[in-house]
């Protein structure tokens, strides 16, 4: 099976009819949309199940479909690869994004542009699944741009909403940042390396300096912070909420955040190879937990808590990446574990929302468990999940980080076990608290118990069950929620699996496991204690409260993430175009418009000799005449 081309051509298929049909297709194209994703996925089994019926050393395959870029010195071939890293991310995207376009048909129904969304979604999937299975980077570098307009597209899908349209646009360009770094990435392994295949980029590397690989790694950590949401690139994350949900599960779940966590594994020779490089992404997946954790206690929007809770949850993959081959495979337990959990979570407040008319502030739900049982059951098993307790796939993947964080040894073990242990406790706390104001309490929506208000249409809301469309993948993604962990943990199955790809890890135990458990299950008890105290024991305002603290005013607005990239970033900008425009007025255009007035000048006084008098002329030319002699003369006595 080599035909590795058929995974992202399903999809690009479907969004290709879709778009070039335009209104034609409306009445059947969410129908196609999702079966092109079905057989991609269909066709992912197919390969996987080929893949394991080889030995672990002979699983990778190639598809080389022609010679892209044959040009002087660079050859670049366009063709695919399929390993057991790429794999797990094939299966990830296809089969969760397939569950998530049967949700889509039925929260778009009556979404007039549903075709359009559809097509965008297959383009989505098409462009993920380039990224992770081309051969090189510059097949990865066009996956990850085409990931990026799509993700333009799809947050940005109802763009008559002023609000929309800005998250789109804020996206685009964060993401056009983090891609400044991949792009260069590319100049200095061509410059390098002569060559942009992953063979021969990782196979040069022990001949290489320490400072050129020091410079890629830290220009390919630029490139993953954009796409992962990590800081300081993370200020898109929450404002791409304005998409439909559907694309809140499948980007900020399953696929977009999890590109650059691929790109860092992928690119793991090369950070093993520079320390500086390799503390940098600890660093910055350490920090990003924390944020994002932050963040999320802070958020009364239920959607915009989600995404503080996936940034939190990328950082700590990112983290574990970091820590190189000991947490590569424990950071790929997480981000397939959680493509469950969290595509799961986001699934279930969109049917919230669905019950709610579209309602996103948890101060106006409340007691919607027995409303809405189905989407209480599903969530609460995802939320039991992404909190840590066992037997759930949380459990599992996060302690494994955890106790891989202290193993890293000495004062940055400490720092950074204490930093994902933290994390664990303020994700129970964040969680619960979502949990506490939307499925318990008293109702708080008009018509309900509680004080509330109507919807902006006027509408009450009368909370409902959804239909079977969309409650049947919320069931599948609660099953991978409680059983996934287990089985991708069982007798280092995963560790196993990606060894041929990412090398075999040595474990540092610097902390019993089981000390590990129980710290980490006590701040998660903590956590839930602690927001139950809060949320469960008083009445819940309709409107937040005033801020009892900096961080809490800090937390809700992002931890002022959009006024750092202000200041760092936009207004120096600014000031530098300001300074060129200046220069250009000044220098260039003031040279220009200096020549051009003496040429002016010039002109208007050689007219002024062009008199139309014959007696001028002659007068002119016997002068002339005179001087032609004179220095003729002069020269023979000389």
């Amino acid at each position: 099976m080599t035909a590795l081309w058929v995974l992202p051509a399903l999809p690009l298929l479907g969004a290709v009819i879709l778009l070039l049909l335009g209104r034609r297709s409306d009445s059947w194209g969410h129908l196609l949309g999702t079966a092109m994703s079905t057989l991609s996925f269909v066709f992912a089994v197919v390969l996987f199940v080929d893949m394991l019926g080889k030995p672990a050393a002979e699983r990778a395959v190639t598809d080389t479909l022609f010679s892209w870029i044959p040009v002087a010195d660079l050859q670049v071939d366009f063709g695919f690869r399929l390993d057991q890293l790429s794999m797990c991310f094939v299966l990830l995207i296809t089969g969760v994004g397939s569950l998530i376009h049967v949700y889509a048909v039925g929260y778009m129904a009556e979404d007039p542009d549903r075709r359009r969304f559809f097509a965008y979604l297959n383009l989505f999937l098409a462009a993920m699944l380039l990224l992770v299975t081309a051969d090189n980077f510059l097949g990865l570098y066009v996956g990850w741009e085409g990931v990026g307009l799509a993700s333009y597209l799809l947050i940005g899908f109802w763009q008559y909403k002023p609000s929309a349209a800005t998250a789109a646009k804020k996206a685009f360009v964060v993401n056009r940042v983090g891609d400044i770094g991949l792009m260069v990435a590319l100049m200095i392994m061509f410059t390098t390396f002569g060559s942009v295949s992953f063979s021969d980029v990782f196979g040069a590397v022990e001949e290489t300096s320490s400072g050129t690989l020091t410079a890629l790694g830290l220009v390919l950590l630029l490139a993953a912070c954009g796409k992962s949401a990590q800081v300081p690139l993370q200020s898109w994350l929450g404002d791409a909420m304005e998409g439909p949900t559907p694309v809140s599960a499948l980007i900020h779940a399953a696929t977009m955040v999890t590109a650059g966590v691929y790109l860092i594994i992928r690119s793991g020779p090369i950070f093993e190879s520079t320390p500086t490089a390799q503390a940098a992404v600890v660093t910055v997946g350490a920090v990003t937990l924390l944020f994002g954790a932050i963040i999320g206690c802070a958020k009364d929007d239920i959607k915009k808590a989600l995404a503080a809770s996936t940034m939190s949850q990328i950082g700590y993959m990112v983290l574990a990446a970091g820590l190189g081959p000991a947490g590569y495979a424990f950071a790929i337990m997480l981000l397939l574990t959680h493509g469950f959990f969290k595509a799961g979570l986001f699934l279930g407040a969109g049917s919230v929302m669905h019950g709610m008319n579209d309602e996103v502030d948890m101060r106006k739900f409340g007691g919607l468990r027995a409303a809405m049982p189905i989407t209480f059951v599903t969530f609460g098993l995802g939320y039991l999940a992404i909190i840590g307790v066992p037997p759930f796939s949380g459990f599992f993947a996060k302690d494994k980080i955890i106790e891989t964080a202290f193993g890293a040894g000495g004062v940055a073990g400490v720092v950074l076990g204490v930093a994902t242990l933290v994390g664990a406790g303020l994700t129970a706390f964040y969680m619960t608290r979502v949990m506490l104001m939307t499925f318990f309490g008293e109702p708080r929506w008009e018509g309900g118990s509680g004080a509330g208000r109507n919807d902006p249409d006027g509408r009450a809301a009368h909370p409902h069950e959804s239909p079977s469309v969309m409650t049947a993948p919320m069931i599948v993604l609660a099953i991978g929620s409680v059983a996934a962990g287990a089985l991708l943990t069982l007798g280092g199955s995963l560790s196993r699996w990606l060894e041929p790809v990412v090398g075999e890890a040595e474990e540092a135990h610097v902390v019993p496991a089981w000390v590990v458990t129980v710290l980490a299950l006590g701040v998660v008890a903590v956590g839930v204690a602690v927001a139950y105290s809060r949320y469960a024991r008083s009445p819940i305002p309709s409107v937040a409260p005033e801020p009892v603290s900096a961080l809490t005013t800090a937390a809700r607005a992002d931890l002022y993430g959009d006024a750092v990239n202000e200041a760092v970033l936009m207004r120096p900008g600014q000031e530098l175009t300001s300074a060129a425009a200046r220069f250009d007025e000044a220098a260039v255009a003031g040279v220009t418009r200096a020549v051009s007035a003496g040429v002016a000048g010039l002109s208007s006084r050689i007219r002024q000799v062009q008199s139309g008098y014959v007696r001028s002329y002659a007068l002119t030319m016997l002068a002339g005449t005179a001087i032609v002699l004179a220095m003729m003369v002069a020269v023979m006595v000389w």
